[in-house]
């Protein structure tokens, strides 16, 4: 038996494929949630893999004035012009920190959102922000990275670190039903659960333009 407390209603707007999504949109939210975003900040996610994609929409619908994304990956950034980024930014590092002093005056962004969880991605969230911003910490690759400790005290750099949601489902349908947050164009495949070994080596060798894979029970 499932408790009735963590069921929730689906809106005939929205399809079971859909709502598989409904768990990775909710981490997207909470990270925007906790970042503190009060509306009119100008952001900056890194990472288009899809929480990056659907943490471009959340700071978006959170009422984010500029949001702008960064990856090497030039098929993902088609991806976040088509979900909504004021600049989708095929760059890092300095080239990167460049591109956010040139869209921000020289100022840089209020909010980071770091989707990746690696030294030099971290280190470039952390030169994207501006003088007291907010880098929140959303990826998690490598267990440990080497934290820029003379910016983030001389600079007063909140960083905010981002787990999983907690209590943002409801949102986070309302969002997909309404079509403020895409989740469509992020399912590569709706495929049986015979098929599934199979997505999970393609998965795995790490194949080129694959983001969710639904997998689905066999019609009876």
């Amino acid at each position: 038996m499932v408790p009735q407390r963590i069921l929730y209603h689906l809106p005939a707007t929205i399809s079971f494929s859909e709502a598989a999504m409904l768990e990775a949109v909710s981490v997207a939210l909470h990270a925007v949630r906790v970042s503190e975003a009060k509306g009119g900040e100008t952001a900056l996610v890194i990472g288009a893999g899809m929480i990056g994609l659907l943490t471009l929409q959340a700071a978006r619908a959170a009422g984010c004035a500029q949001v702008f994304i960064s990856d090497i990956d030039a098929t993902r950034l088609a991806l976040a012009h088509q979900v909504g980024a004021d600049k989708a930014l095929h760059a890092s590092g300095a080239e990167l920190l460049a591109a956010i002093q040139k869209l921000t005056g020289g100022r840089g962004v209020d909010l980071v959102y770091e989707a990746v969880g690696r030294n030099e991605t971290i280190a470039a969230a952390i030169d994207c922000a501006r003088k007291g911003g907010t880098v929140t910490l959303v990826g998690n690759i490598t267990p440990e990275v080497t934290l820029p400790l003379q910016k983030v005290v001389s600079r007063q750099i909140r960083l905010q670190g981002s787990c999983a949601s907690s209590g943002e489902y409801p949102q986070a349908i309302e969002l997909i039903a309404s079509g403020k947050i895409q989740v469509k164009p992020f399912i590569t495949a709706v495929a049986s659960l015979e098929e599934g070994p199979r997505w999970f080596e393609r998965l795995h060798a790490r194949e080129p333009n694959l983001m969710k894979i639904i997998l689905t029970p066999r019609a009876q």
